[in-house]
C-alpha cells in the first residue's frame, strides 16, 4: 500500500524470524504501536521531515509487552505507543519500560499525565462521557453518580463492563469514594440498565439513535470518528442522534484516560528514541496528533480540533491517573461482584 507507514527493517525482519539483531542506525527510530498506523502516520511524517529521522513502526493489536520481554536486550523498540492507562502501567510492571527524566518533555506534559517514575507520559485524553438523545433527553448536565438514580431506570446501555474503558471509570469512583459506595453505585447503575452490556461505544450511539436506549457510556473521540466516517456514512447519522454530556462539569470534571508513550528498556537508538518523545510532546506535534484521533492534547494552551471542539467543553478530573489505576483491580472484582454484565435485575 503506497501510503502505509514502512514496516520494521531487516532487523527486526530478522527478529520476527526469531533471529536475535542489534537495530543499530544513527537516522531510525523503532516504534512498537498499539495504534492505527494510520492515525499516527501524519504525526511521524512530520517528525521525519523535521528530524530527517526515520520513523520505523511495527503495529500490534495484542501481545506488546510480551513480544519486547521474548525479544530481550535485542529488541529493535525504542520508542512503545499505546492508548489506556491500563496498557501503559502494564509496559511498565512488565519491565519493558526506562525511566525518562527530560527537562522538555516533563515542562510540556502535566504531572497527572505522567509516571512519577518518569516510565510513560500521556499525550492525549479522551473522555469517558454520556452520549444523551438529543430527541429524549432535555438535560445537558449530568454526574456519573446521577448514573444509579432510578429515574433513568430501563434508560442506559453501555459495553462490556469489563472493558478497559469502563474499568478505568469504576476505578476514578473507587479513588473519589471508596469501595463501598462504589458497589451500590454500580448495583444501582446495572439496575438502570436496557438490557445486558453489549456492543462498542460506537453501537451505543446506534441503540439511542435507534430509541432502544437514552444514555450510553462512551469515549468522547469515537463521536468524531463516526461523524467523519465517509466508509461507513450510517454512522454519521448515529452521531447526529446523540450529544455529548460531560459528567461531574460542575465539580470535579469528568473522568479521562490518555494514549501515551514510553521508552523501550533496551532501544538501541535511544537519542532518536528521546527526540522522538520530545517531539510528540511539543506544539506542533500535540496539534496533529490529537486532531487526527480526536482527542484533547495534554500540552496546557493547545487547542483541541473544531471537530472536537464541538462536543462541548470538558473539565478533566486532576485526580492523577497513577492513582485511579491502583484501583482497577478491585473495580473489576466489584463488577463481577455485582453482576453488571448480567443485566438488570429488577
Amino acid at each position: 500500500m503506497k501510503n502505509a507507514i514502512p514496516m520494521l527493517s531487516l532487523a527486526s525482519t530478522l527478529v520476527l524470524l526469531g533471529t536475535a539483531y542489534p537495530a543499530l542506525a544513527d537516522g531510525e527510530v523503532n516504534i512498537y504501536s498499539y495504534r492505527q498506523p494510520e492515525l499516527i502516520k501524519p504525526v511521524l511524517d512530520a517528525f521525519t521531515q523535521q528530524t530527517g529521522i526515520k520513523a520505523n513502526v511495527l503495529f500490534l493489536d495484542k501481545g506488546l509487552v510480551e513480544r519486547i520481554v521474548a525479544e530481550g536486550e535485542n529488541s529493535p523498540a525504542d520508542v512503545i505507543l499505546t492508548v489506556d492507562i491500563a496498557r501503559l502501567t502494564e509496559a511498565k510492571d512488565g519491565g519493558v519500560t526506562q525511566p525518562v527524566n527530560d527537562d522538555v518533555i516533563n515542562k510540556d506534559i502535566p504531572a497527572n499525565f505522567r509516571d512519577p517514575d518518569g516510565a510513560w507520559f500521556g499525550l492525549t485524553t479522551r473522555g469517558r462521557v454520556v452520549y444523551a438523545s438529543k430527541e429524549r433527553v432535555s438535560a445537558d448536565t449530568i454526574t456519573y453518580e446521577e448514573l444509579a438514580d432510578p429515574k433513568w431506570k430501563g434508560k442506559i446501555c453501555m459495553r462490556d463492563a469489563q472493558h478497559s474503558y469502563n474499568i478505568g471509570l469504576f476505578a476514578s469512583m473507587i479513588a473519589h469514594h471508596g469501595a463501598e459506595y462504589t458497589e451500590t453505585w454500580l448495583t444501582g447503575l446495572k439496575n438502570n440498565l436496557v438490557t445486558k452490556p453489549n456492543g462498542n461505544d460506537r453501537s451505543q450511539a446506534k441503540s439511542i439513535m435507534s430509541g432502544e436506549c437514552d444514555l450510553g457510556l462512551a469515549n468522547t473521540y469515537y463521536l468524531g470518528v463516526m461523524m467523519t466516517n465517509e466508509k461507513e456514512p450510517e454512522q454519521k447519522e448515529w452521531a447526529a442522534a446523540v450529544k455529548v454530556l460531560f459528567p461531574n462539569s460542575a465539580d470535579r470534571g469528568t473522568h479521562v484516560n490518555i494514549s501515551g508513550m514510553a521508552m523501550a528498556k533496551n532501544a538501541p537508538n535511544k537519542d532518536n528514541a528521546l527526540k522522538l518523545m520530545q517531539f510528540l510532546s511539543a506544539g506542533d506535534a500535540q496539534k496533529i496528533y490529537a486532531e487526527q484521533v480526536y482527542e484533547y492534547p495534554v500540552l496546557p494552551g493547545a487547542e483541541p480540533s473544531e471537530v472536537v471542539k464541538g462536543f462541548g467543553t470538558i473539565k478533566p478530573d486532576t485526580l492523577a491517573l497513577i492513582d485511579i489505576a491502583k484501583n482497577r483491580k478491585q473495580a473489576s472484582e466489584l463488577v463481577d461482584k455485582v453482576g453488571l454484565n448480567e443485566g438488570p435485575s429488577e
